[in-house]
């Protein structure tokens, strides 16, 4: 079974887990082969503690984590995903919230677990007062169309240096915020 729930500091390492497996698998011949390879559970570990002990205002992470018999290790549960958001981070308006981070195992790929965990931080933007919700996503990353089947609109791009290369980035736009919702609702066509 997949449980989605809002993340603990105790998460920290897990998430950070599969940040890196999912930059290593996603990206090669994208980014650096250097800087897929300098990237660091531990460093990212740090990061994300301090992220979970204190998140800005609004701001949430949730983990999908697989229980029982879908669990790598049946007597532990596994952190297989995760999302992150909050407001708008250029401050531009107020009532846009922001998908930061949303990562999958590979292995828990094309089960519906990247849409509950939109789902979850959807609704959690929802509540805090947004009324539209933007998502920044590499050009060039193999998984862009998940974000064109839940109904994102591209709306703009550009260029970011990520481990010193210049990469384009694409925002998807959800406008009205209930748009995503009501794509990754339960009984939502798939």
């Amino acid at each position: 079974m997949i449980a989605i729930r809002r993340a603990r500091p105790a998460d920290a390492e897990a998430i950070a887990a599969v940040h890196v497996a999912t930059w290593r698998s996603a990206y090669p011949g994208i980014l650096p082969d250097s800087y897929l390879a300098g990237l660091s559970v531990d460093r990212q570990t740090l990061l994300w503690r301090r992220s979970l002990v204190a998140p800005p205002a609004g701001h949430a992470t949730f983990v999908a984590v697989a229980t029982g018999s879908d669990s790598p290790d049946p007597l532990s549960p596994t952190v297989v995903g995760f999302a992150s958001g909050g407001r708008l981070r250029d401050g531009t308006r107020r009532d846009a919230g922001e998908i930061e981070t949303l990562y999958v195992a590979d292995d828990w790929r094309e089960r519906g677990v990247g849409r509950r965990l939109m789902r979850a931080l959807a609704a959690h933007l929802n509540v805090v007062g947004c009324r539209s919700v933007v998502l920044w996503v590499l050009k060039e990353n193999p998984s862009r169309w998940f974000y064109r089947r839940l109904g994102g609109r591209a709306v703009a791009e550009q260029t970011i240096a990520v481990g010193g290369r210049a990469v384009v980035q694409t925002a998807y736009l959800w406008e009205p915020i209930g748009a995503l919702l009501a794509a990754t609702e339960p009984t939502a066509e798939r």
